[in-house]
């Protein structure tokens, strides 16, 4: 009892509402910071190497292991990435909801450790896979198709993953966010950090899986290939229950979407109701109750003020959360609807994130992958390995040379806005998808050049390294791209709605590896209408992948200037609840709140 006493008063607490897993008030110097973040981003190391270890060359295993074409294989890959990025807006509501994230992400990750360990046992086991074909076997043109019964059961062990990373992905993120208190000027500034360090620590697991995993895969076999990523995930599970100790929780809060759909439906019935002249004369609870919980009620906004009528008091005596709503419960719903535009303008870089691990690997099995000559061949998912190096050394740099001296010169806490940071990120992406056509149409010069255009299979002399540039520049977009989502829909989202804000950031990949399929199974279709080849053959010396890419590459075009549109209507968050030190420590100034919301609001 002391101690929560004490909790109330010392400085030495957090003042975020942050507890242990006893809802206890924790101490800043025992809990949180970099010392907990250590178990976090170390897990993250090792589940990405999971992942991108059945990921990455999944596309070759169904086409040469369980025999599909280009488009299905392609489809396929892209419909369950799909669903892996889906399944964390259920993920999120649990966790927000009703168990919290730590509950959430520990039964969550028993769930993809399961999916994990039926995957392996399904490359492994001969009953679960059809019989070798190829040059020298019973089946050299590969027909035989892999049965309902093998199909069900690979299939069923990578959507029982999907399952458990909908727990997983939109918790860990935030329980590593969650270590930081925004009441603490130090603390909030590491927190800019973080979410840099957070893809670095993604994309070297990623790296092993896409050079060491890829190879034993292509050249030692899928057994061990796939039972290394599910023991690596098991000792990632590991450490981080090693890390319970020193965590910092966010207690359970109501439902995100139960708040939101009370706000929606009472602003219906109201439709009719003036609306008062003073705000003030809104529906809100006390300072006390909010006090209580550690929060700070969030203030009215004039935007989106249909909205607001859902707080609007009435003679009515109903008060029941589907007939009045306080200004907070309007304000968190108006911050949650004010990111969907944004979310929308990240699906189609997205869908071409998803041509990396599908056409560009599917592009590389056509050429020449020996190394300087020797008897050494690159896999062709290995490539990817380059998206890595590249995110890696263009994270470092944003971080360490970028963002310091744009912060001198705009004085914006993060150097650019996030918005701005997004912008750089769809710019590349054009740029990436006019390469990759270049790229494609001197392909499929050479092959024509050499008269075997129309051989499936035949190795066409060009090195596999003329993919490299949209191999690299894919890394730098996604340094840019990529570590905004996330910062942006944790940042924008409301306190009690983070790990909803953080789905967001994974639901945009989702819907993206769905248009993905969608563009490749439509482009297909209409290609190929009146007689004509069609653009993506199983043959792809005999496709125009090149028109394709070039599609890509308007679509984004197009993309960006709807981006351009709604950051230009975005209103950011204003900070209305503490005071922040942007300063160094060497005396920098401290801004008021409302001074917060005009650095915070620059785009």
């Amino acid at each position: 009892m002391a101690d929560r006493v004490e909790a109330a008063a010392g400085d030495d607490y957090t003042q975020d509402g942050t507890v242990d897993l006893h809802g206890n008030p924790v101490l800043r110097s025992k809990r949180g910071g970099w010392k907990a973040c250590g178990f976090v981003v170390v897990y993250e190391v090792f589940e990405r190497m999971a992942y991108y270890g059945i990921s990455s060359n999944l596309v070759l295993y169904l086409t040469t292991k369980l025999h599909q074409g280009t488009v299905s294989s392609a489809n396929n890959v892209t419909n369950w990435v799909g669903t892996i990025w889906m399944t964390p807006i259920v993920g999120a509501y649990i966790a927000d909801a009703h168990l919290g994230r730590y509950r959430t992400f520990m039964i969550a990750s028993l769930i993809y450790l399961i999916g994990m360990s039926l995957l392996t046992l399904a490359v492994s086991l001969p009953s679960l896979k059809p019989p070798k074909c190829g040059a020298g076997t019973a089946d050299p043109g590969c027909s035989s198709e892999a049965s309902s019964l093998q199909l069900g059961v690979f299939f069923l062990a990578l959507y029982i993953l999907a399952v458990g990373t909908g727990g997983t992905k939109p918790n860990i993120s935030t329980i590593g966010a969650d270590q930081f208190d925004d009441h603490d000027p130090r603390e909030r500034r590491h927190k800019l950090s973080f979410f840099n360090w957070w893809m670095f620590s993604i994309f070297f697991g990623t790296l092993f899986a896409n050079t060491v995993l890829v190879y034993i895969q292509d050249n030692v076999g899928w057994t061990i290939g796939y039972a290394l990523p599910t023991l690596g995930l098991a000792v990632s599970i590991a450490i981080f229950t090693a890390g319970t100790p020193f965590y910092r929780h966010k207690p359970t809060s109501e439902s995100s979407f139960a708040k939101m759909a009370g706000v929606i439906v009472a602003a219906v019935r109201k439709c009719a109701v003036a609306f008062p002249a003073d705000p003030r004369e809104l529906h809100e609870l006390d300072d006390e109750h909010y006090a209580k919980k550690k929060t700070t009620p969030l203030p009215h906004t004039p935007h989106l003020k249909v909205l607001s009528k859902a707080a609007v008091k009435t003679t009515a005596a109903a008060t029941s959360r589907w007939s009045l709503s306080t200004v907070t419960q309007v304000e968190e719903t108006k911050q949650i609807l004010k990111m969907l535009p944004v979310l929308a303008i990240t699906f189609v870089p997205a869908a071409m994130m998803a041509q990396v691990n599908t056409l560009f690997v599917k592009q590389g099995t056509t050429l020449d992958r020996h190394v300087g000559g020797g008897r050494f061949e690159i896999p062709p998912a290995s490539l990817q390995g380059f998206v890595t190096i590249s995110m890696l050394v263009s994270v470092v740099l944003y971080d360490r040379a970028f963002m310091p001296f744009m912060r001198r010169a705009t004085k914006n806490p993060r150097g650019i806005s996030v918005l701005q940071r997004m912008g750089v990120g769809l710019v590349i992406h054009i740029v990436i998808m006019g390469i990759a056509s270049v790229t494609e149409r001197h392909r499929l010069a050479v092959a024509r050049e050499h008269g075997i255009a129309d051989s499936k299979g035949t190795t066409i002399p060009l090195t596999i390294f003329i993919l490299l540039p949209q191999f690299v520049l894919m890394g730098v977009a996604d340094a840019f791209l990529e570590v905004a989502k996330i910062e942006f829909f944790y940042d924008q989202a409301p306190e009690g709605m983070k790990s909803l804000g953080t789905s967001y950031a994974m639901t945009s990949l989702g819907v993206g590896n769905f248009l993905s399929s969608l563009l490749l199974s439509t482009v297909s279709h209409v290609t190929r209408r009146h007689g004509r080849p069609g653009w993506i053959l199983n043959n792809l010396n005999a496709s125009r992948l090149d028109h394709y890419y070039a599609f890509f590459a308007v679509l984004n075009c197009v993309n960006l200037v709807f981006f351009f549109l709604v950051c230009r209507l975005y209103v950011y968050n204003a900070e209305v609840s503490r005071v922040v030190d942007v300063g160094g420590s060497g005396g920098g100034g401290k801004l008021k709140p409302k001074e917060v919301a005009m650095v915070d609001g620059s785009v």
